[in-house]
């Protein structure tokens, strides 16, 4: 297969794409780098600089391709901001970046592109859950202007399947951690600038570059006070996207949740790290942030039923120790 990947050389973008070259397929990495980084692009994939509002660009790339009789067999997107915390208080770029640039990229795959997309949407549809672990007929009520962003961009998907015939895979994915294994160790892992997501935060404190975690509220309604998160290891991921891809072959329009199926309270995640690294990690409490639901757990039956996806990392001692071993390299190469 020959595919794009949008967002590319992002952590998961990138840890997809170099599965895809693993693999033997062909890889075009479309990325801004505002967030991306040049090293976790993978080696050999072809990469275009370019932002997913170009809709011309998009247009350009998928009619090149077909020219050089190696036309797209699919898209995978993960391009978009990410930050729920900061879509509480810049809504309006996650509806810029996330929703209308999405709308640009699917304008360009209905006029030259291949009917095949893969979607990274997120746990945060959901919002509140009514029951635990959720399933992918819960009900869609996002609490920050993320979830809102990737739910539209959900509907829209929706909207061009029944009447464009773009057929299409949403996957609603929930806390992504670790680095991938492989030959050469760990080779790509998570890191943002600035950085917002627990485990990563969690390993600068082992390595001394924080003096403590916040822990952002210990007074919800979960057994230690503090949200509970399902965590999947980023090359579990992986795998679930080009199996979704490879069923959209047959099937017109897939929706699956992602996760390992166990839930973990920051404290819990908090003690496991403590456990990998050895290191004591202070932790400190603070206020709750906005938006922020109590329990988000997924139940990923229907994606191991429907799709055979068999996910390797189930044990979060696992994923952390793989993203240890990276952050470990990064900051002490």
């Amino acid at each position: 297969m020959k595919v794009m990947v949008t967002g590319g050389a992002g952590y998961i973008g990138g840890t997809v794409a170099g599965l895809l070259v693993s693999q033997g397929h062909k890889a075009t990495v479309f990325d801004n780098l505002r967030h991306g980084r040049r090293e976790y692009l993978p080696p050999g994939v072809d990469f275009v600089e370019g932002d997913l509002s170009d809709r011309a660009l998009l247009e350009d790339l998928f009619i090149a391709a077909r020219k050089q009789g190696q036309p797209f067999d699919g898209v995978l997107h993960f391009a978009a901001l990410i930050e729920a915390g900061e879509s509480m208080t810049r809504p309006e770029i996650y509806f810029r970046n996330n929703t209308a640039s999405t709308l640009a990229l699917l304008e360009a795959i209905l006029a030259h592109g291949p009917r095949r997309l893969v979607f990274s949407s997120t746990a945060a549809v959901y919002g509140e859950p009514e029951s635990v672990p959720i399933k992918e007929d819960a009900r869609l009520l996002p609490t920050n202007a993320y979830g809102e962003s990737k739910l539209l961009v959900e509907h829209m998907l929706g909207w061009f399947n029944r009447i464009h015939g773009l057929r299409y895979a949403s996957l609603r994915y929930f806390n992504v951690a670790g680095a991938p294994e492989g030959a050469g160790g760990v080779t790509r892992g998570e890191a943002h600038e600035p950085e917002t997501h627990l485990i990563p935060l969690i390993l600068d404190v082992a390595l001394g570059r924080r003096k403590s975690i916040r822990i952002y509220g210990d007074d919800y309604p979960t057994s230690d006070g503090t949200c509970i998160r399902d965590y999947i290891h980023v090359s579990d991921l992986a795998d679930a996207h080009l199996l979704a891809l490879q069923a959209l072959e047959t099937r017109d329009r897939l929706i699956f949740n992602l996760g390992n199926g166990q839930g973990f309270s920051v404290r819990e995640v908090i003690e496991s790290a403590r456990r990998v690294t050895g290191h004591p990690i202070p932790a400190e409490i603070h206020p709750r942030r906005p938006g922020d639901p109590a329990v988000l757990v997924a139940s990923s039956e229907r994606a191991i039923r429907e799709l055979g996806w068999k996910p390797r990392y189930t044990q979060l001692d696992d994923i952390v120790r793989t993203a240890w071993l990276w952050h470990g390299r990064r900051y002490h190469s």
